[in-house]
């Protein structure tokens, strides 16, 4: 049976993109001053101006506008003829402390409150969350999305080293995949949108993307006569980044996950320390799917999480390999419970995640990352569930 199934991605420049990366910036500043620091910052941004707003509690001083302005300089906003300039967009801010209620039942979690036991980290907020891995692509990700990624960091790489100065830095990636019987046989259409220097022509921005985007990111095989090439269909892309469209953490949650290709929870990662399950259960669970995959227990396994705020302990947890696992999927759920702690506190302490390793995350997907050193991404407790199964 044939379907065809899209995701989409953005560069770095997008204005929802920068606001994640101003966010996990702010977020990285303080955690390498203060580990234990409560954060929850988030940005958003419209023509000439960068709002910074959220409830940190911290012992140490981040200089956040600094921060702002250094990240919007670094994605290539530096001149106003672009819609947007590092040195003289407005930045304000609007920060609080946490809330006093949600501090205490993070800090103590239920299962010890009002007892003599060592304290124990409650869950930041409620929620559901999800992780999953395949053997798609080596990166473990649904190809749509992996490819769709490539694309994106493909167009900023040729915008930062100058082979086509009229880029700008703002677009977007999108890759339709055809899938017969579960398996992907063809690129159906890829859609590339650029944002230009009103002087370049569409057929020179056309040539360049196909070319030098499409054509050096996408496996040859997958590309057939078939497959359609849509660059900038909008037919003129020069108003672009927050002068164009306002920008807001949290906005590209999909982009950030698995492109659609399974649920997504409520909530998203960036601007948020690992005592918020959203970010942190989410990397653990991806991190559990990773494991079963790589020890061959299944061929695609998708893991789902809830929890309760000030709860420890997950209020559900169930394992789906939608009919490519090797033992029932209730064996491999027993077996995740007994090798993996999925507690806040467990969950912190096995990915090492009170440490600045946030911002790089904020662009090109948070999973499937083969060029960063990401902890949810190793498989290094495949012979552990291995050993829990038999």
């Amino acid at each position: 049976m044939k379907k065809l199934f899209t995701s989409e991605s953005v560069t770095a420049g997008h204005p929802d993109k920068l606001c994640d990366q101003v966010s996990d910036a702010v977020l990285d500043a303080i955690l390498k001053e203060d580990p234990e620091a409560r954060v929850a910052c988030e940005t958003c941004t419209t023509t000439g101006l960068l709002l910074i707003m959220g409830e940190i509690t911290t012992k140490t001083y981040v200089p956040i506008q600094d921060i702002a302005r250094g990240v919007v300089h670094d994605l290539g906003y530096t001149r106003a003829k672009y819609g947007f300039d590092a040195q003289t967009c407005a930045v304000l801010t609007a920060v609080n402390e946490q809330s006093n209620d949600i501090s205490k039942g993070v800090t103590n979690a239920l299962e010890v409150r009002g007892s003599s036991q060592t304290k124990m980290t409650g869950a930041g907020d409620q929620g559901m969350m999800f992780g999953y891995a395949c053997t798609e692509t080596p990166e473990l990700m649904p190809l749509p999305i992996a490819a769709a990624h490539k694309l994106a960091k493909r167009m900023d790489a040729v915008r930062r080293n100058k082979t086509f100065p009229w880029m700008r830095p703002d677009g977007k990636s999108q890759v339709s995949v055809v899938y017969e019987d579960g398996v992907p046989v063809a690129i159906n259409n890829v859609v590339i949108s650029t944002q230009h220097d009103e002087k370049v022509s569409q057929e020179t921005i056309r040539e360049a993307m196909i070319e030098e985007v499409i054509k050096k990111t996408l496996p040859e095989h997958l590309l057939t006569k078939e497959t359609e090439f849509l660059v900038n269909p909008s037919g003129r892309f020069v108003i672009g980044g927050p002068a164009g469209d306002s920008g807001l953490t949290g906005r590209k949650i999909i982009v950030d996950t698995y492109g659609g290709f399974v649920p997504h929870g409520g909530g998203c990662f960036s601007g948020k320390d690992p005592t918020k399950v959203d970010r942190s259960a989410a990397y653990m669970a991806r991190y559990a799917a990773v494991n079963v995959v790589k020890a061959g227990l299944a061929e695609r396994c998708q893991i789902a999480l809830a929890y309760a705020i000030g709860r420890a302990e997950p209020v559900s947890f169930t394992v789906e390999t939608f009919g490519t696992g090797k033992v029932p999927d209730a064996e491999i759920e027993r077996a995740l419970l007994s090798v993996m702690d999925f507690r806040p506190d467990g969950i912190i302490s096995t990915l090492n995640l009170r440490r600045p390793i946030y911002r790089q995350t904020a662009a090109y997907g948070h999973f499937g990352r083969l060029d960063l050193d990401l902890p949810w991404e190793k498989a290094d407790r495949k012979d552990d569930l291995l050993k829990a199964v038999r």
